[in-house]
């Protein structure tokens, strides 16, 4: 199976992404890659990408990670139908009733205001 993901590359601290499709099974490192299909810069969102291309691919059974989904999506790129986004997991505080923003507030009185520093 086909997926279609990030690569990076880039110095440290200064990510670029190349967006390949790859056999899912393969680490994206690998270097092993069917098409590259664009380049993704974070840090000025310069986005160059091949339509045509991923389209190509996503027609003939390409799973598009999430992130590479949403850059997709955000440039016009038509997703498949059979295409599920990805819903992030809520997260649930296990002993709710003991956090702090949970507890009772504190009234303060007027007699500790007044109240003389020592």
């Amino acid at each position: 199976m086909l997926a279609i993901r990030m690569q990076r590359n880039g110095r440290t601290h200064y990510p670029t992404y190349r967006i390949v499709v790859q056999e899912s099974q393969r680490h994206p490192l690998s270097g092993r890659v069917v098409a590259e299909v664009g380049n993704y810069n974070p840090q000025t969102k310069a986005l160059t990408l091949d339509k045509e291309l991923v389209e190509k691919y996503l027609s003939n059974g390409a799973q598009p990670s999430s992130r590479v989904a949403f850059i997709l999506k955000k440039n016009g790129v038509k997703l498949p139908k059979w295409y599920k986004e990805h819903t992030p997991k809520k997260s649930v505080a296990k002993h709710a009733d003991k956090l702090r923003k949970n507890q009772p507030k504190e009234e303060v009185t007027s007699a500790e205001e007044s109240a003389p520093e020592a």
